[in-house]
């Protein structure tokens, strides 16, 4: 098979579909490695290294996007790329189609086979493909809480460990998954009082095992949720349906309640967030202010440390990947399951029914 990776176009994003180490397996398994100039600059990854690995280095996105079968990217097409996509064509990435309509439908005209890494999902519920950046992203999310605290941006100028002498800043988690356990493992690190919310009770009680206890563990309900955040001065939203959009939480009424300069740290707004008072933002201007609270929400949090992102994701993809060009979508789908609950548009059919419910269109059960 013929597989390409190009530069990604998503402002701030800087993390790469493939590293070159793992361009490297798919040569020596005798596909044809595609790879955009530069397209890993970014991330820490030169094209000569690619080029060690026996990835051609192309000089256009356009001649990548033109010749390979299938596409390993990291985010979703943009409106400018959507050009490039055909019938029969492979994206394998992720999509987010649930807060992304336009996306959507581009992939259903062009009749694109659409996988989605954050659908593609395990027997015992978990994602694999979305994991690593989840990890990430929840680590994330406490490090830029703590940076804009500060007065500087906004924020109401505490530290969030505090000092001998004065109280830290508290830290509220709404979510116990994956990025609700990094967020509270790098709260409480750095001595952070840490509250999570979560509606898994088995969760929850895992938690209070792996803290000792000193990580506080609320049930999720609207009575929980709003006098937790009343009390914080960090909300991080981490609430996530598979492949539907995010349930809106926190309400704007507790919001208001927020101490004024406190920060909120939207990282379902992939998904289009559980705050809502949540909107969309980009690396290149981050926050905005609302209801006196400074709000977080960029929608590609992992593309701010790149070489990190790119080694852990191309860590989770490429065996898939590799199944793929191997025995083809159809073939490997067939063959695994998981893979197959990755696929969201197939031959112009929505194949993904909670990405159909939420921009309330046809959802079409996959037929291989």
């Amino acid at each position: 098979m013929i597989i390409g990776t190009v530069k990604e176009t998503k402002t701030g994003e800087n993390r790469v579909g493939l590293t070159p180490a793992g361009a490297g397996v798919l040569t020596r398994e005798r596909h044809e490695v595609l790879v955009e100039t530069t397209a890993g600059k970014n991330s820490g990854f030169s094209d000569e290294e690619y080029s060690e690995q026996g990835a051609q280095i192309i000089q256009s996105a356009a001649e990548v996007w033109k010749k390979a079968e299938m596409i390993i990217k990291v985010k979703e097409p943009l409106e400018k790329e959507f050009e490039h996509l055909r019938k029969g064509l492979i994206l394998f990435t992720y999509l987010h189609l649930a807060a992304a309509e336009k996306v959507t439908k581009a992939l259903l005209e062009k009749e694109v086979t659409g996988i989605a890494y954050e659908t593609i999902e395990l027997e015992d519920g978990s994602l694999p493909l979305l994991t690593p950046m989840s990890e990430v992203a929840g680590r994330m999310a406490v490090q830029v809480g703590m940076h804009y605290l500060e007065r500087t941006y906004g924020g109401s100028g505490k530290l969030l460990a505090g000092v001998p002498g004065v109280m830290p800043a508290t830290v509220v988690i709404i979510g116990s998954g994956v990025v609700g356990i990094n967020a509270a493992k790098m709260a409480h690190g750095v001595g952070a009082r840490t509250i999570i919310i979560g509606r898994n009770l088995n969760e929850l009680r895992k938690i209070d095992d792996i803290f000792n206890g000193e990580v506080t563990t609320l049930a999720s309900n609207p009575h929980n949720i709003g006098i937790a955040v009343e009390q914080s001065d960090v909300v991080i939203g981490s609430v996530a349906i598979t492949g539907a959009a995010a349930p809106k939480l926190v309400t704007r009424a507790m919001i208001r309640k927020m101490k004024p300069g406190s920060v909120a740290v939207d990282v379902s707004i992939d998904q289009g967030g559980s705050f809502e008072t949540s909107r969309p933002t980009s690396h290149a201007d981050p926050i905005y202010v609302e209801e006196n609270v400074v709000h977080y929400c960029v929608t590609n949090m992992p593309g701010a440390v790149p070489n990190t992102s790119t080694h852990s994701l191309t860590n989770a993809t490429l065996p898939y990947a590799i199944k793929i060009a191997k025995k083809g979508i159809v073939e490997a789908a067939k063959q695994d399951g998981a893979l197959a609950k990755g696929i969201n548009t197939f031959n112009g059919k929505l194949t993904n029914q909670a990405v159909a419910e939420a921009l309330r269109m046809q959802h079409e059960p996959l037929h291989l």
